[in-house]
Protein backbone atom coordinates (compact mmCIF):
# COMPACT_ATOMS: atom_id res chain seq x y z
CA UNK A 1 0.00 0.00 0.00
CA UNK A 2 1.12 3.43 -0.26
CA UNK A 3 1.88 5.79 2.40
CA UNK A 4 0.54 9.58 2.31
CA UNK A 5 3.77 11.51 0.31
CA UNK A 6 6.39 12.90 2.93
CA UNK A 7 6.75 16.33 1.03
CA UNK A 8 8.02 19.16 3.20
CA UNK A 9 5.46 21.92 2.60
CA UNK A 10 2.07 21.91 1.20
CA UNK A 11 -0.95 23.20 2.03
CA UNK A 12 -3.34 20.32 2.54
CA UNK A 13 -0.67 17.22 2.76
CA UNK A 14 -2.11 14.00 1.76
CA UNK A 15 -2.69 12.72 5.23
CA UNK A 16 -4.37 15.29 5.97
CA UNK A 17 -8.55 14.66 6.43
CA UNK A 18 -11.03 16.49 5.96
CA UNK A 19 -14.01 16.98 8.12
CA UNK A 20 -16.73 14.49 6.66
CA UNK A 21 -19.60 17.07 7.82
CA UNK A 22 -19.41 21.04 8.81
CA UNK A 23 -17.40 21.55 12.40
CA UNK A 24 -17.98 25.49 11.91
CA UNK A 25 -20.58 25.26 15.17
CA UNK A 26 -17.87 23.41 16.76
CA UNK A 27 -16.02 25.99 19.71
CA UNK A 28 -12.35 25.32 19.08
CA UNK A 29 -10.07 24.91 22.12
CA UNK A 30 -8.78 27.70 23.44
CA UNK A 31 -5.70 25.44 24.17
CA UNK A 32 -3.41 22.45 22.91
CA UNK A 33 -4.42 18.96 25.02
CA UNK A 34 -2.57 18.40 27.63
CA UNK A 35 -1.93 14.66 26.46
CA UNK A 36 -1.42 13.01 29.55
CA UNK A 37 -4.39 13.44 31.33
CA UNK A 38 -7.37 14.83 29.28
CA UNK A 39 -11.26 14.91 28.60
CA UNK A 40 -11.13 14.96 24.73
CA UNK A 41 -12.36 18.23 23.19
CA UNK A 42 -15.51 17.52 21.30
CA UNK A 43 -13.43 18.19 17.85
CA UNK A 44 -11.22 15.43 18.97
CA UNK A 45 -14.47 13.20 19.34
CA UNK A 46 -15.67 13.70 16.39
CA UNK A 47 -12.25 13.18 14.73
CA UNK A 48 -11.98 10.03 16.64
CA UNK A 49 -15.92 8.96 15.40
CA UNK A 50 -14.62 9.64 11.77
CA UNK A 51 -11.67 7.54 12.11
CA UNK A 52 -13.48 4.76 13.94
CA UNK A 53 -15.91 4.67 11.14
CA UNK A 54 -13.10 4.26 8.62
CA UNK A 55 -11.53 1.65 10.72
CA UNK A 56 -14.66 -0.44 10.62
CA UNK A 57 -14.78 -0.07 6.74
CA UNK A 58 -11.15 -0.78 5.96
CA UNK A 59 -10.05 -4.04 5.50
CA UNK A 60 -6.75 -4.63 7.76
CA UNK A 61 -6.31 -8.40 7.05
CA UNK A 62 -2.83 -8.57 8.39
CA UNK A 63 -3.41 -7.82 11.59
CA UNK A 64 -6.12 -9.51 13.81
CA UNK A 65 -7.83 -6.96 16.36
CA UNK A 66 -9.29 -9.81 18.14
CA UNK A 67 -12.51 -7.97 17.66
CA UNK A 68 -14.36 -11.53 17.00
CA UNK A 69 -15.33 -14.26 18.66
CA UNK A 70 -12.24 -16.99 18.66
CA UNK A 71 -10.00 -14.46 17.39
CA UNK A 72 -6.81 -14.43 19.58
CA UNK A 73 -5.34 -11.13 18.03
CA UNK A 74 -4.55 -8.15 19.91
CA UNK A 75 -5.63 -4.00 19.73
CA UNK A 76 -3.91 -1.20 19.01
CA UNK A 77 -3.82 2.55 20.36
CA UNK A 78 -4.58 4.90 17.63
CA UNK A 79 -4.65 8.62 17.50
CA UNK A 80 -5.95 11.75 16.25
CA UNK A 81 -4.90 15.24 15.80
CA UNK A 82 -6.88 17.76 14.97
CA UNK A 83 -5.07 20.75 13.03
CA UNK A 84 -5.28 23.93 10.82
CA UNK A 85 -3.23 24.92 7.77
CA UNK A 86 -2.30 28.49 7.73
CA UNK A 87 -5.38 29.25 5.83
CA UNK A 88 -7.64 28.48 8.39
CA UNK A 89 -8.54 25.06 6.72
CA UNK A 90 -9.42 22.75 9.80
CA UNK A 91 -9.09 18.71 9.66
CA UNK A 92 -7.07 16.15 11.24
CA UNK A 93 -4.49 13.39 10.74
CA UNK A 94 -4.38 9.64 11.90
CA UNK A 95 -2.04 7.28 13.26
CA UNK A 96 -1.36 4.21 15.39
CA UNK A 97 1.36 2.94 17.39
CA UNK A 98 4.03 0.75 16.42
CA UNK A 99 3.15 -1.02 13.17
CA UNK A 100 -0.12 -2.94 11.70
CA UNK A 101 1.02 -6.40 10.58
CA UNK A 102 4.43 -6.23 9.07
CA UNK A 103 3.43 -2.77 7.58
CA UNK A 104 4.07 1.07 8.94
CA UNK A 105 2.48 2.29 5.75
CA UNK A 106 -1.90 2.40 5.59
CA UNK A 107 -3.25 5.15 3.16
CA UNK A 108 -4.92 7.99 5.65
CA UNK A 109 -2.35 7.24 8.06
CA UNK A 110 1.25 9.82 8.77
CA UNK A 111 4.42 7.48 8.41
CA UNK A 112 6.15 6.49 11.22
CA UNK A 113 9.19 9.14 12.05
CA UNK A 114 11.68 6.76 10.97
CA UNK A 115 10.64 3.35 9.23
CA UNK A 116 12.89 0.34 10.27
CA UNK A 117 11.21 -2.02 7.90
CA UNK A 118 12.18 -0.01 4.92
CA UNK A 119 13.98 -2.69 3.05
CA UNK A 120 16.27 -0.64 1.26
CA UNK A 121 17.11 1.73 4.66
CA UNK A 122 20.45 1.17 6.65
CA UNK A 123 18.42 -0.70 9.73
CA UNK A 124 17.35 -3.60 7.68
CA UNK A 125 20.68 -3.89 5.95
CA UNK A 126 22.34 -3.70 9.48
CA UNK A 127 19.84 -6.59 10.92
CA UNK A 128 20.88 -8.94 7.73
CA UNK A 129 24.94 -8.40 8.87
CA UNK A 130 23.59 -9.04 12.29
CA UNK A 131 21.40 -12.02 11.25
CA UNK A 132 24.42 -13.39 9.18
CA UNK A 133 26.55 -13.44 12.17
CA UNK A 134 24.20 -15.21 14.43
CA UNK A 135 24.19 -17.97 11.74
CA UNK A 136 28.19 -18.10 11.79
CA UNK A 137 27.33 -18.86 15.53
CA UNK A 138 24.73 -21.49 15.29
CA UNK A 139 27.24 -23.54 12.50
CA UNK A 140 30.29 -23.12 14.73
CA UNK A 141 28.14 -24.22 17.94
CA UNK A 142 25.85 -26.68 16.58
CA UNK A 143 29.58 -28.29 14.82
CA UNK A 144 29.48 -32.45 15.37
CA UNK A 145 33.62 -31.87 16.63
CA UNK A 146 32.32 -29.02 18.85
CA UNK A 147 29.62 -30.84 20.17
CA UNK A 148 31.78 -34.12 20.76
CA UNK A 149 34.89 -32.46 22.23
CA UNK A 150 32.09 -30.31 25.10
CA UNK A 151 30.51 -33.91 25.58
CA UNK A 152 33.88 -35.88 26.15
CA UNK A 153 35.00 -32.97 28.48
CA UNK A 154 31.90 -33.13 30.60
CA UNK A 155 32.37 -36.82 30.86
CA UNK A 156 35.88 -36.40 31.64
CA UNK A 157 35.31 -34.07 34.35
CA UNK A 158 32.74 -36.50 36.04
CA UNK A 159 35.28 -39.29 35.60
CA UNK A 160 37.95 -37.28 37.35
CA UNK A 161 36.11 -36.36 39.84
CA UNK A 162 34.52 -40.15 40.49
CA UNK A 163 38.25 -40.99 40.45
CA UNK A 164 39.78 -38.87 42.33
CA UNK A 165 36.65 -39.20 45.11
CA UNK A 166 37.42 -43.08 44.92
CA UNK A 167 41.23 -42.49 45.72
CA UNK A 168 40.43 -40.11 48.61
CA UNK A 169 37.96 -42.60 50.63
CA UNK A 170 40.64 -45.38 50.13
CA UNK A 171 43.19 -42.95 51.48
CA UNK A 172 40.79 -42.09 54.45
CA UNK A 173 40.13 -46.05 55.04
CA UNK A 174 43.90 -46.64 55.38
CA UNK A 175 44.39 -43.62 57.39
CA UNK A 176 41.56 -45.53 59.94
CA UNK A 177 43.69 -48.72 59.58
CA UNK A 178 47.04 -47.34 60.37
CA UNK A 179 45.48 -45.08 63.34
CA UNK A 180 44.30 -48.85 64.83
CA UNK A 181 47.59 -50.61 63.87
CA UNK A 182 49.83 -48.28 65.63
CA UNK A 183 47.40 -49.25 68.94
CA UNK A 184 47.79 -52.73 68.36
CA UNK A 185 52.00 -52.64 67.59
CA UNK A 186 54.16 -53.90 70.45
CA UNK A 187 56.22 -51.32 72.17
CA UNK A 188 59.65 -52.97 71.10
CA UNK A 189 58.26 -53.19 67.61
CA UNK A 190 56.39 -49.52 67.39
CA UNK A 191 59.14 -47.24 65.58
CA UNK A 192 60.20 -50.07 62.56
CA UNK A 193 55.94 -50.51 61.91
CA UNK A 194 55.59 -46.37 62.47
CA UNK A 195 58.01 -46.21 59.74
CA UNK A 196 56.30 -48.54 57.60
CA UNK A 197 53.22 -46.81 58.09
CA UNK A 198 54.44 -43.64 57.67
CA UNK A 199 56.06 -44.63 53.97
CA UNK A 200 52.43 -45.82 53.25
CA UNK A 201 50.54 -42.65 53.98
CA UNK A 202 53.44 -40.63 51.87
CA UNK A 203 52.94 -43.27 49.04
CA UNK A 204 48.99 -42.57 49.46
CA UNK A 205 49.84 -38.76 49.19
CA UNK A 206 52.18 -39.32 45.79
CA UNK A 207 49.82 -41.21 44.36
CA UNK A 208 46.72 -38.61 44.79
CA UNK A 209 49.04 -36.07 43.47
CA UNK A 210 49.78 -38.21 40.32
CA UNK A 211 46.56 -38.41 40.09
CA UNK A 212 45.00 -35.12 40.19
CA UNK A 213 48.35 -33.91 37.99
CA UNK A 214 46.97 -36.69 34.81
CA UNK A 215 43.77 -35.09 35.20
CA UNK A 216 44.42 -31.69 34.63
CA UNK A 217 46.56 -32.80 31.84
CA UNK A 218 44.19 -34.49 30.64
CA UNK A 219 40.94 -32.28 31.13
CA UNK A 220 43.50 -29.45 29.63
CA UNK A 221 44.04 -30.85 26.19
CA UNK A 222 40.65 -31.43 25.57
CA UNK A 223 39.48 -27.90 26.64
CA UNK A 224 42.69 -26.73 24.18
CA UNK A 225 40.51 -28.54 21.61
CA UNK A 226 37.40 -26.50 22.42
CA UNK A 227 39.05 -22.91 22.92
CA UNK A 228 39.89 -23.30 19.27
CA UNK A 229 35.94 -22.96 18.74
CA UNK A 230 35.17 -21.00 21.56
CA UNK A 231 37.65 -18.15 20.23
CA UNK A 232 36.22 -18.38 17.06
CA UNK A 233 32.58 -18.10 18.74
CA UNK A 234 33.38 -15.39 21.01
CA UNK A 235 35.11 -13.34 18.31
CA UNK A 236 31.75 -13.12 16.37
CA UNK A 237 29.57 -12.73 19.68
CA UNK A 238 32.29 -9.47 20.12
CA UNK A 239 31.83 -8.26 16.57
CA UNK A 240 27.97 -8.93 16.90
CA UNK A 241 27.95 -6.85 19.81
CA UNK A 242 30.20 -3.99 18.39
CA UNK A 243 27.39 -3.97 15.10
CA UNK A 244 24.76 -4.15 17.21
CA UNK A 245 25.61 -1.07 19.43
CA UNK A 246 26.85 1.12 16.36
CA UNK A 247 23.61 0.40 14.62
CA UNK A 248 21.73 1.01 17.60
CA UNK A 249 23.12 4.33 18.03
CA UNK A 250 22.47 5.11 14.62
CA UNK A 251 18.92 4.38 14.71
CA UNK A 252 18.73 6.45 17.74
CA UNK A 253 19.69 9.26 15.74
CA UNK A 254 17.26 9.11 13.06
CA UNK A 255 14.35 9.56 15.46
CA UNK A 256 14.89 13.16 15.56
CA UNK A 257 11.53 14.89 16.81
CA UNK A 258 10.40 18.11 15.75
CA UNK A 259 8.54 21.07 17.65
CA UNK A 260 6.91 23.91 16.42
CA UNK A 261 10.13 26.43 16.38
CA UNK A 262 11.77 23.59 14.11
CA UNK A 263 14.35 22.52 16.81
CA UNK A 264 15.38 18.71 16.73
CA UNK A 265 16.29 16.24 18.80
CA UNK A 266 16.82 12.52 18.95
CA UNK A 267 16.76 9.66 21.29
CA UNK A 268 19.84 9.87 22.52
CA UNK A 269 19.45 14.05 23.26
CA UNK A 270 16.11 13.75 24.59
CA UNK A 271 16.68 10.09 27.09
CA UNK A 272 20.19 11.47 27.65
CA UNK A 273 21.38 8.18 26.69
CA UNK A 274 24.92 7.11 27.95
CA UNK A 275 26.77 3.77 26.97
CA UNK A 276 24.42 2.00 29.99
CA UNK A 277 21.39 3.39 29.07
CA UNK A 278 18.48 3.04 26.37
CA UNK A 279 15.39 4.36 25.66
CA UNK A 280 12.40 2.48 26.35
CA UNK A 281 11.42 -0.22 23.96
CA UNK A 282 9.58 1.07 21.22
CA UNK A 283 10.19 5.33 22.31
CA UNK A 284 9.03 6.98 19.08
CA UNK A 285 6.54 4.71 18.01
CA UNK A 286 3.58 5.93 19.52
CA UNK A 287 0.59 7.66 17.86
CA UNK A 288 1.54 10.81 19.72
CA UNK A 289 4.82 11.58 18.81
CA UNK A 290 4.10 10.51 15.21
CA UNK A 291 1.17 12.87 15.09
CA UNK A 292 2.94 15.53 15.87
CA UNK A 293 5.76 14.92 13.92
CA UNK A 294 3.90 14.49 11.03
CA UNK A 295 2.47 18.27 11.65
CA UNK A 296 5.01 19.66 12.55
CA UNK A 297 6.82 18.46 9.32
CA UNK A 298 4.13 20.11 6.76
CA UNK A 299 3.70 23.28 9.24
CA UNK A 300 -0.05 22.32 9.90
CA UNK A 301 -1.02 24.00 13.68
CA UNK A 302 -1.94 21.20 16.44
CA UNK A 303 -5.57 22.03 17.30
CA UNK A 304 -6.59 19.03 19.56
CA UNK A 305 -5.63 15.59 20.04
CA UNK A 306 -6.95 12.17 21.72
CA UNK A 307 -5.80 9.02 21.66
CA UNK A 308 -8.07 5.60 21.90
CA UNK A 309 -7.57 1.66 22.12
CA UNK A 310 -9.20 -0.49 19.20
CA UNK A 311 -8.97 -4.30 19.74
CA UNK A 312 -9.20 -6.80 22.67
CA UNK A 313 -6.83 -5.79 25.77
CA UNK A 314 -3.34 -7.52 26.41
CA UNK A 315 -3.38 -10.03 28.43
CA UNK A 316 -1.04 -7.95 31.17
CA UNK A 317 -3.06 -5.10 30.66
CA UNK A 318 -6.42 -3.31 30.92
CA UNK A 319 -7.52 -1.50 27.60
CA UNK A 320 -11.58 -1.38 26.65
CA UNK A 321 -12.37 -0.97 22.90
CA UNK A 322 -13.06 2.17 22.13
CA UNK A 323 -12.29 3.73 25.62
CA UNK A 324 -9.46 7.27 25.45
CA UNK A 325 -6.42 6.96 26.96
CA UNK A 326 -3.68 9.11 27.70
CA UNK A 327 -0.02 9.27 25.91
CA UNK A 328 2.15 6.79 28.36
CA UNK A 329 4.42 8.60 30.41
CA UNK A 330 7.59 6.16 30.26
CA UNK A 331 7.82 6.14 26.44
CA UNK A 332 6.01 9.42 25.19
CA UNK A 333 6.74 12.16 28.19
CA UNK A 334 10.37 12.60 27.61
CA UNK A 335 9.93 12.45 23.63
CA UNK A 336 6.47 15.11 24.25
CA UNK A 337 7.73 17.39 26.46
CA UNK A 338 10.24 18.94 23.55
CA UNK A 339 7.67 18.31 20.65
CA UNK A 340 5.02 20.61 22.95
CA UNK A 341 7.54 22.83 23.81
CA UNK A 342 6.35 26.86 23.43
CA UNK A 343 2.17 25.68 22.73
CA UNK A 344 -0.23 27.17 25.09
CA UNK A 345 -1.63 23.33 26.62
CA UNK A 346 -4.39 22.84 29.11
CA UNK A 347 -3.15 22.51 32.96
CA UNK A 348 -1.80 19.67 34.02
CA UNK A 349 -5.01 18.72 36.62
CA UNK A 350 -2.48 16.44 38.71
CA UNK A 351 -0.55 19.98 39.43
CA UNK A 352 -4.24 21.00 41.44
CA UNK A 353 -4.70 20.09 45.25
CA UNK A 354 -7.77 18.03 44.71
CA UNK A 355 -8.31 18.70 49.22
CA UNK A 356 -8.80 22.38 48.15
CA UNK A 357 -12.11 22.81 50.91
CA UNK A 358 -12.31 19.73 51.56
CA UNK A 359 -12.62 18.45 55.26
CA UNK A 360 -11.15 14.98 56.95
CA UNK A 361 -14.16 13.74 59.00
CA UNK A 362 -12.68 11.98 62.45
CA UNK A 363 -14.95 8.98 63.00
CA UNK A 364 -12.90 7.93 66.13
CA UNK A 365 -10.26 8.75 68.29
CA UNK A 366 -8.48 8.33 71.81
CA UNK A 367 -4.81 8.97 72.84
CA UNK A 368 -3.45 6.53 70.98
CA UNK A 369 -5.18 6.82 67.66
CA UNK A 370 -7.00 8.49 64.97
CA UNK A 371 -9.30 7.05 62.43
CA UNK A 372 -10.44 9.50 59.67
CA UNK A 373 -12.97 9.48 56.84
CA UNK A 374 -10.57 9.95 53.55
CA UNK A 375 -12.37 11.65 51.18
CA UNK A 376 -11.96 10.89 47.42
CA UNK A 377 -9.49 13.08 45.44
CA UNK A 378 -7.02 13.39 48.37
CA UNK A 379 -3.88 12.18 49.04
CA UNK A 380 -2.76 10.11 52.13
CA UNK A 381 0.79 11.17 51.71
CA UNK A 382 2.46 14.67 50.20
CA UNK A 383 3.14 13.79 46.57
CA UNK A 384 5.41 15.47 44.34
CA UNK A 385 3.54 18.67 43.66
CA UNK A 386 1.21 18.83 46.40
CA UNK A 387 1.78 18.79 50.11
CA UNK A 388 -1.78 18.82 50.95
CA UNK A 389 -2.32 15.24 52.35
CA UNK A 390 -3.96 12.99 55.18
CA UNK A 391 -0.51 13.19 56.50
CA UNK A 392 0.26 16.95 55.97
CA UNK A 393 -3.54 17.39 58.12
CA UNK A 394 -3.26 14.98 60.87
CA UNK A 395 0.79 16.55 61.27
CA UNK A 396 -0.83 19.95 61.74
CA UNK A 397 -3.87 18.69 64.27
CA UNK A 398 -1.13 17.05 66.26
CA UNK A 399 2.18 18.40 66.39
CA UNK A 400 3.57 16.39 69.04
CA UNK A 401 2.90 13.29 67.74
CA UNK A 402 5.49 11.12 66.96
CA UNK A 403 6.43 8.02 64.56
CA UNK A 404 5.66 8.11 60.73
CA UNK A 405 1.32 8.58 61.63
CA UNK A 406 0.35 7.05 58.65
CA UNK A 407 -0.05 3.44 59.42
CA UNK A 408 -1.59 2.18 55.76
CA UNK A 409 -2.75 4.25 52.42
CA UNK A 410 -5.66 4.66 50.21
CA UNK A 411 -5.43 5.45 46.32
CA UNK A 412 -5.72 9.42 46.25
CA UNK A 413 -9.34 8.68 44.71
CA UNK A 414 -10.46 6.07 46.88
CA UNK A 415 -12.57 7.29 50.21
CA UNK A 416 -12.90 5.99 53.18
CA UNK A 417 -11.39 4.38 57.21
CA UNK A 418 -7.53 5.32 57.51
CA UNK A 419 -6.07 4.62 60.64
CA UNK A 420 -3.61 7.24 62.24
CA UNK A 421 -1.16 6.14 64.86
CA UNK A 422 -0.01 9.25 67.25
CA UNK A 423 2.96 7.16 68.63
CA UNK A 424 6.16 5.44 66.96
CA UNK A 425 4.96 2.75 69.45
CA UNK A 426 1.54 2.47 68.43
CA UNK A 427 2.32 2.89 64.60
CA UNK A 428 4.95 0.09 64.89
CA UNK A 429 2.42 -2.30 66.72
CA UNK A 430 -0.68 -1.17 64.02
CA UNK A 431 1.60 -2.04 60.69
CA UNK A 432 2.52 -5.19 62.67
CA UNK A 433 -1.15 -5.90 62.46
CA UNK A 434 -1.14 -5.31 58.72
CA UNK A 435 1.81 -7.30 57.83
CA UNK A 436 0.91 -10.22 59.43
CA UNK A 437 -2.48 -9.74 57.61
CA UNK A 438 -4.89 -10.06 60.81
CA UNK A 439 -6.57 -6.72 60.22
CA UNK A 440 -10.23 -7.25 58.07
CA UNK A 441 -10.80 -4.92 55.70
CA UNK A 442 -13.92 -4.40 53.70
CA UNK A 443 -14.48 -2.18 50.85
CA UNK A 444 -17.65 -1.48 48.64
CA UNK A 445 -17.67 -0.33 45.20
CA UNK A 446 -19.92 0.10 42.22
CA UNK A 447 -18.80 -1.22 39.09
CA UNK A 448 -19.39 0.10 35.57
CA UNK A 449 -21.80 -2.86 34.51
CA UNK A 450 -23.36 -6.45 35.50
CA UNK A 451 -21.37 -9.16 35.99
CA UNK A 452 -22.30 -12.91 36.43
CA UNK A 453 -21.72 -14.70 40.05
CA UNK A 454 -22.58 -13.55 43.10
CA UNK A 455 -18.91 -13.97 45.09
CA UNK A 456 -15.58 -15.43 44.65
CA UNK A 457 -12.20 -14.54 44.60
CA UNK A 458 -9.62 -13.09 42.10
CA UNK A 459 -5.70 -14.14 42.54
CA UNK A 460 -3.98 -12.01 39.85
CA UNK A 461 0.00 -10.98 40.39
CA UNK A 462 0.46 -7.50 39.58
CA UNK A 463 3.11 -5.23 39.33
CA UNK A 464 3.85 -1.15 37.84
CA UNK A 465 3.76 -0.73 34.40
CA UNK A 466 7.41 0.11 33.61
CA UNK A 467 6.54 2.45 30.78
CA UNK A 468 3.56 4.40 32.20
CA UNK A 469 3.49 4.70 35.60
CA UNK A 470 1.23 4.59 38.17
CA UNK A 471 -0.70 1.86 36.02
CA UNK A 472 -0.43 -1.42 37.29
CA UNK A 473 -0.41 -4.60 34.92
CA UNK A 474 -1.00 -8.19 35.70
CA UNK A 475 2.42 -10.08 35.71
CA UNK A 476 2.92 -13.74 35.99
CA UNK A 477 6.36 -14.07 36.15
CA UNK A 478 7.40 -10.03 38.29
CA UNK A 479 3.89 -9.71 39.81
CA UNK A 480 3.74 -9.63 43.09
CA UNK A 481 1.02 -11.50 45.07
CA UNK A 482 -2.19 -10.48 44.88
CA UNK A 483 -5.87 -11.96 46.56
CA UNK A 484 -9.30 -10.04 46.48
CA UNK A 485 -12.24 -11.92 47.54
CA UNK A 486 -15.56 -10.21 46.58
CA UNK A 487 -19.25 -10.53 46.89
CA UNK A 488 -22.35 -9.24 44.92
CA UNK A 489 -24.41 -6.49 47.59
CA UNK A 490 -26.70 -5.43 44.70
CA UNK A 491 -26.98 -5.74 40.62
CA UNK A 492 -28.82 -2.80 39.02
CA UNK A 493 -29.46 -2.70 35.33
CA UNK A 494 -26.42 0.00 34.85
CA UNK A 495 -24.25 -1.04 37.26
CA UNK A 496 -23.04 -3.78 40.55
CA UNK A 497 -22.52 -2.74 44.16
CA UNK A 498 -19.80 -5.26 45.20
CA UNK A 499 -17.85 -5.61 48.27
CA UNK A 500 -14.60 -6.46 48.33
CA UNK A 501 -12.15 -8.29 50.98
CA UNK A 502 -8.75 -7.96 49.98
CA UNK A 503 -6.07 -10.51 51.28
CA UNK A 504 -3.25 -8.43 50.29
CA UNK A 505 -2.65 -4.48 49.88
CA UNK A 506 -1.01 -3.96 46.29
CA UNK A 507 -1.17 -0.59 44.48
CA UNK A 508 -4.40 -0.47 42.66
CA UNK A 509 -5.57 -4.23 43.59
CA UNK A 510 -9.02 -3.54 43.56
CA UNK A 511 -9.44 -1.27 40.61
CA UNK A 512 -7.10 -3.98 38.61
CA UNK A 513 -8.71 -7.03 39.70
CA UNK A 514 -12.43 -5.15 38.99
CA UNK A 515 -11.25 -4.45 35.70
CA UNK A 516 -9.11 -7.06 33.87
CA UNK A 517 -10.90 -9.62 31.83
CA UNK A 518 -9.08 -12.60 34.21
CA UNK A 519 -10.77 -10.47 37.31
CA UNK A 520 -14.30 -9.49 36.74
CA UNK A 521 -13.87 -7.90 33.62
CA UNK A 522 -15.99 -5.05 34.47
CA UNK A 523 -14.20 -1.64 36.25
CA UNK A 524 -15.36 0.26 38.82
CA UNK A 525 -17.67 3.17 38.05
CA UNK A 526 -15.27 6.97 37.45
CA UNK A 527 -11.82 4.51 37.19
CA UNK A 528 -10.25 6.60 34.78
CA UNK A 529 -6.81 4.65 34.82
CA UNK A 530 -8.98 0.97 33.88
CA UNK A 531 -12.00 2.14 32.77
CA UNK A 532 -14.30 5.40 32.28
CA UNK A 533 -13.89 8.58 34.14
CA UNK A 534 -16.72 10.38 36.34
CA UNK A 535 -17.32 12.46 38.75
CA UNK A 536 -15.94 10.19 41.48
CA UNK A 537 -14.20 7.04 41.47
CA UNK A 538 -17.12 4.75 43.30
CA UNK A 539 -14.39 3.16 45.40
CA UNK A 540 -14.83 3.21 49.22
CA UNK A 541 -13.43 1.69 52.62
CA UNK A 542 -16.17 0.62 54.89
CA UNK A 543 -15.60 -1.24 57.67
CA UNK A 544 -11.44 -2.26 59.53
CA UNK A 545 -11.48 -4.68 62.39
CA UNK A 546 -8.21 -4.46 64.09
CA UNK A 547 -6.49 -5.19 67.90
CA UNK A 548 -6.24 -2.41 69.68
CA UNK A 549 -2.90 -1.66 70.84
CA UNK A 550 -3.28 -0.50 74.52
CA UNK A 551 -6.63 -2.35 75.37
CA UNK A 552 -5.90 -5.65 73.31
CA UNK A 553 -9.53 -5.46 72.30
CA UNK A 554 -11.05 -6.06 69.01
CA UNK A 555 -12.15 -2.62 67.28
CA UNK A 556 -14.63 -2.69 65.05
CA UNK A 557 -14.97 0.24 62.31
CA UNK A 558 -17.70 1.22 60.32
CA UNK A 559 -18.04 4.23 57.39
CA UNK A 560 -20.63 4.21 55.02
CA UNK A 561 -19.94 5.89 51.47
CA UNK A 562 -21.90 8.44 50.25
CA UNK A 563 -22.87 6.92 47.37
Amino acid sequence: MKSCPDTDILTEPSCFTHFIQDVSDDTLPEKFTFPFCYEPHPIAVKATTELQLRLEEMNITNHDFGLEDGQSGVGKMFGVLVVKTHDEVLGYLSAFSGKLGQSNHYPGFVPPVFDTHDLTGFYKKGEEEINLINRRIEKLESAEEYLQNKTLLENKKNEAASSVKSLKNEIKLAKISRDARRKEVAAETYDAVNEILNQESITYHYRLKELNKYWKQRLEDIQQQLNIFQAQIQAHKDDRRQRSALLQKKLFEQYAFLNQQNQKKNLIDIFEITDELTPPSGAGECAAPKLLQYAFRHHLIPVAMAEFWWGKSPASEIRKHGHFYPACNGKCKPILSHMLEGIPMDENPMLTNPAIGKKLPVIMEDDFILIVNKPAEFLSVPGKKIVDSVFSRVRMMYPKATGPLIVHRLDMSTSGIMLIAKTKEIHQHLQSQFIKRKIKKKYVAILDGCITGTEGEIDLPIRVDLDDRPRQIVCYQYGKPALTLWQVAEQTENGTRVYFYPHTGRTHQLRVHAAHPSGLGTPITGDDLYGTRADRLYLHAETLDFIHPITKEWVHVECKPDF
